[in-house]
């Protein structure tokens, strides 16, 4: 009966705390399996929902680009109003401006060159003299391919469900294809990658975009890049055009720009909530398994804690115990669910082609997360411990 607190006393630098944990072998294993299980659950719920966010703003940060115009109405990339060209002439007005840039973007159905399936595809329309994207293998030589008619870029970290476009591109092999019903030509690759709201994205010219929407009206475009001379401060230029363009339009720094996307997936959409649900749903499953482990194992050495109490031992040493407990629950069962999201992390993104991998702030917040639940679950298991009265026991 006494020979956990026999052996504590012999060797004082093990503390109590670990001896009763692993007294128990394979219940300490389950209590581990059953963390790890809740802190990878919090993991994927929260990888999920941080990759969704940085795949929808792919596009905003390769924009080049200091102010940016968009409709009032506009929400985000898949959910774009147009407004009047005017607009950018009047901002290139401003002192400061250097440049302005409209940039137009829609869905359009792309079909596969080998299955002949058709998928909706994300259409980015530039001026290829702008120079407005900043993205890999986007090279000015390709820039001067959209110029010619009816050319598209196509995006080589598109879902395969597009076609073997880059492998064909690459073997020398002509893509031909349609994308809304217009026989286009792939002249060149670039990398963007996919998200949540676009499975695979083509660039072309302005000209070629409005070929390829023959319904758009010219003089409407989805966003205005509003680039400014070299070392000019943009606050006062924000303040000015908002204060002197017309409401028709809305006045966005890069910061406002790339967070309008952010705030349309996380607030305006069902998906924040649901991966937020899946988190509380892990910390609370993990707040449930590990109680049970602290009230069995706090109920089983009863008798030893009474003694302890009898010996002269108050209460907030025999608290001090189990929270010690709940903190090594805690670490043991963190390092198996790290390194194991990793893996899932690395499978995931294989998978999907979004950007899931670990980060050093998710991992923080994870280990704070599984502290946390251990020892609210350390908190409510005391009860039990106040009642280790020597008096009943003996």
């Amino acid at each position: 009966m006494y020979s956990l607190l026999s052996l504590a006393f012999i060797r004082p630098k093990i503390p109590l705390a670990w001896l009763q944990l692993t007294r128990e072998k394979i219940r300490l294993l389950v209590a581990l399996a059953g963390i790890a299980f809740a802190c990878i659950l919090m993991f994927m719920q929260l990888g999920f929902r941080d990759s969704l966010l940085e795949s929808a703003i792919r596009f905003h940060v390769a924009l080049r680009g200091d102010i940016f115009l968009v409709s009032p109405q506009s929400n985000a990339l898949i959910a774009m109003n147009t407004f009047s060209q005017r607009r950018l002439y009047q901002a290139l007005g401003f002192e400061g401006v250097q440049s302005v840039s409209p940039v137009y973007v829609s869905f359009a159905l792309w079909k596969n060159p080998e299955t002949r399936r058709t998928r909706s595809i994300f259409v980015v329309g530039v001026d290829p003299s702008a120079d407005l994207l900043d993205l890999p293998q986007l090279t000015p030589a390709k820039l001067e391919e959209i110029k010619k008619a009816d050319v598209v870029l196509f995006d080589r970290s598109s879902r395969t469900e597009f076609g073997p476009i880059a492998e064909w591109f690459e073997a020398g092999r002509e893509v031909i294809t349609e994308v809304g019903n217009r026989r286009v030509t792939v002249g060149g690759l670039f990398q963007m990658g996919a998200t949540f709201g676009a499975d695979g994205t083509i660039l072309t010219s302005d000209l070629n975009f409005l070929r390829l929407f023959p319904s758009r009206a010219r003089g409407l475009v989805d966003i205005g890049v509003v680039q400014l001379q070299p070392g000019v401060d943009p606050e006062p230029i924000l303040q000015q055009m908002r204060a002197l363009l017309p409401e028709d339009v809305r006045v966005l720094s890069r910061t406002e720009f790339i967070d309008m996307e952010k705030t349309y997936w996380e607030e305006g959409t069902a998906i924040g909530f649901i991966f937020g649900l899946g988190v509380g749903m892990g910390f609370i499953v993990g707040i449930v398994i590990v109680y049970q482990i602290l009230y069995t194992d706090v109920s089983d050495h009863l008798a030893e804690y009474a003694t302890l109490k009898a010996m002269g031992y108050t209460d907030g040493y025999l608290l001090g115990v189990v929270f010690q407990e709940a903190l090594f629950l805690a670490g043991l069962g963190y390092i198996p669910a790290f390194a194991l999201s990793i893996l899932l992390y690395d499978l995931t993104a294989n998978a999907t082609l979004l950007p899931v991998a670990m980060s050093l702030n998710r991992a923080a917040l994870v280990l704070g997360l599984a502290v946390t639940m251990c020892f609210i679950s350390g908190a409510i298991a005391v009860r039990r411990l106040r009642a280790a009265d020597p008096a009943d026991i003996f």
